[in-house]
């Protein structure tokens, strides 16, 4: 058989699945622990910046009392030389420190949160098509974005935020003890009392934030819901009545909006109060001691300088609470959304597949979805490597099914699949879906260049194998036509192209891959007759020498295969070739020819085996992982 093109990006180690824990805290502290020395460092920094600037008030009373002691003019400047001296070196320091800090965190944090939004990238694409379809795309990237974020601002509240403040704090307390028991003891109840209240109150105004967020949230899905849908609006003349739909949820906002902001308000109170208290008491205490000659002139001069110097620091710590619980619970919500057990995973002893002949067996296969409705049940097939399948049947009787449990997007139950006499449970994942090419039924794209969307199917392929692909899926007209040609980007998930444009860059896409076994969904089923006779006597060269699988509700498509397998409840009914099927009086294959050929409708409604629609099921499997790249 033909070999399928190479694709480097199959390798254990480009498809490895990264170990993140399921705890935020866990979470968090695993990817710190990447860049620990950095960490470090910065903490360092941060530290000895902090020390710095509540060292200059000390530094200040200094100057002062040298200034009061009444030091002739003549020794003056020789006196404050030390204080001056160290004063200024403080100042000097603390930028120097501070900055470095700064301009360490401008390297480390891009890489912390492409490292972050990496492995939740890593993690997801091992999710199973039932998870990506229980979740919405643009909520799964918000949460990657989010967490990777959350992890980010959380480190740097902690360091550059919550650490300078204790530093402040402590160091305060240090230095007022110097010059009076009373003045640090005053501090430090301040302080602790400070930290705890705001910590209170950010939790108590937690409710209010997050309401809010969920409201201003839904609001913008509103927003995005209603502008995807404008044609609709419009032709239906709602316009008036989606403004009055979309009120409803802007007054929902504002009302949370106004307890939000004022709750934050209060806490705003609370810290000009506490401020207030810290400044009039410092200054008390130390009149009051001044007075008793408890201390001196420096001492007065550097307590209040501190109170200052500890206000500035603490002013925001209630709210910067109130975005650390916000980043926490970014970080929580990603790690509980997408750090969730695998369906399916391959083996410990898993090894890369290699097809030689592309024989197919099911042996006693059982399946049935979550919601327990069963689709198989000891279902036994051969097909021999070359042999080109027709399956056929009423909608809901297994025939895509079957596809998903083949291409692994399902396991079974019960029972084995082999492949070349192998179960495919053997085999990597990445390595099975190398070698198997699926054209869908709605297939999706990037939104990329034509030429990078056909290239898919093998990076390696030069620009003159894309447009030979795409000459031989009838596509390379209308690419000619085309502004910037191959060049051109198809939009969203292919929206600038019709549907039988989109399924003709699909064909052209397994076209260059080249595998081994090919899967056709419904492939032509948006292709005008004329254009599909011509792309299914294209496909003729393209299934050679492959084992081919095809679904297809107009028999006209699978008229001209090796084999044709009738599905009826989740059950072979009939298996032969196309003549044969056709030459039985009564039989179901020629009672559904003779409909379709008559333009009747089917005589009977068939009895669905899952509760989900397995026809359209794997096409939205295939959309979001594109049409011939499987996940």
């Amino acid at each position: 058989m033909t070999a399928p093109s190479p694709l480097p990006d199959t390798s254990v180690e480009a498809t490895r699945i990264p170990r993140l824990p399921a705890s935020p805290l866990r979470f968090t502290l695993q990817f710190a622990r990447r860049f620990r020395w950095w960490y470090l460092l910065i903490a360092s920094l941060q530290v000895l910046a902090s020390i710095c600037a509540v060292m200059l008030p000390y530094a200040l009373g200094k100057v002062v009392g040298v200034i009061g002691a009444g030091v002739p003019g003549s020794e003056l400047y020789g006196a404050l030389a030390l204080p001056l001296g160290l004063f200024l070196g403080l100042s000097l320091a603390e930028v120097v420190f501070s900055r470095s800090a700064g301009f360490c965190r401008v390297y480390v944090a891009p890489l912390q949160r492409t490292r972050v939004s990496a492995e939740l990238f890593a993690y997801l694409q091992h999710h199973s098509q039932r998870y990506i379809s229980s979740n919405f795309a643009g909520s799964l990237a918000s949460r990657v974005s989010e967490t990777a974020m959350g992890v980010n601002m959380t480190l740097w509240a902690l360091i550059f935020d919550f650490l300078p403040v204790l530093v402040t704090m402590g160091m305060a307390v240090v230095l007022l003890a110097t010059a009076s028991g009373t003045l640090a003891l005053f501090a430090l109840l301040w302080s602790l009392a400070f930290v705890g209240a705001s910590y209170l109150l950010a939790r108590r105004c937690q409710p209010y934030s997050k309401a809010f967020a969920a409201a201003r949230s839904e609001t913008t899905g509103r927003i995005v819901d209603a502008i995807g849908n404008l044609s609709a609006i419009r032709l239906f003349a709602r316009i008036g009545f989606e403004r009055r739909f979309l009120q409803g949820f802007l007054d929902k906002e504002v009302k949370a909006a106004r307890n939000a902001f004022y709750y934050n308000e209060k806490i705003v109170l609370f810290q000009f109060l506490a401020a207030l208290v810290l400044k009039v008491g410092l200054l008390f205490f130390a009149v009051w001691l001044w007075r008793q000659d408890r201390i001196d002139v420096a001492g007065f001069v550097m307590s209040t300088s501190l109170s200052f110097v500890v206000i500035a620091e603490a002013r925001n710590i209630s709210r910067r609470f109130l975005d650390l619980f916000e980043y926490i619970g970014n970080i929580e919500n990603g790690v509980r959304t997408i750090i969730r057990p695998h369906d399916i995973v391959d083996a410990e002893d898993a090894r890369d597949i290699e097809i030689e002949h592309g024989s197919i067996e099911l042996q006693n296969v059982g399946f049935a979805y979550e919601d327990g409705q069963q689709v198989f049940d000891d279902l036994d097939l051969k097909i021999p490597g070359g042999q080109r399948v027709g399956l056929v049947g009423y909608s809901g009787s297994g025939k895509s099914t079957l596809l998903g449990l083949i291409m692994r997007l399902h396991d079974p139950q019960q029972g084995r699949i082999l492949i070349d006499g192998e179960d495919i449970r053997h085999f990597r994942q990445q390595s099975l879906h190398s070698q198997i090419s699926l054209i869908p039924q709605d297939p999706s794209l990037f939104h990329r260049s034509l030429l990078d969307n056909i290239r898919y199917g093998d990076p390696e392929a030069d620009r003159e194998a894309v447009e030979a692909a795409a000459r031989q899926a009838y596509a390379h007209d209308f690419i000619q036509q085309m502004q910037q040609q191959y060049d051109s980007l198809v939009g969203e998930r292919g929206v600038k192209l019709s549907g039988g444009q989109r399924q003709r860059i699909a064909i052209a896409r397994v076209i260059v891959k080249n595998a081994p076994i090919l899967i056709m969904d419904e492939a032509t089923s948006s292709l005008d007759s004329l254009t599909e006779k011509a792309i299914q006597d294209a496909l003729e060269e393209v299934m050679r020498d492959k084992t081919v699988i095809v679904v297809a509700h107009r028999l006209s498509t699978v008229a001209s295969l090796d084999r044709i397998l009738f599905f009826d409840n989740g059950r072979i009914v009939e298996d032969g070739s196309p003549q044969e099927l056709l030459a039985r009086p009564g039989g179901a294959y020629r009672r559904l020819w003779e409909q379709q050929v008559n333009g009747m409708l089917p005589e009977r409604q068939p009895t669905p085996v899952a509760s989900q629609d397995e026809d359209s099921e794997l096409g939205h499997q295939s959309g979001a992982h594109t049409s011939n790249a499987l996940p």
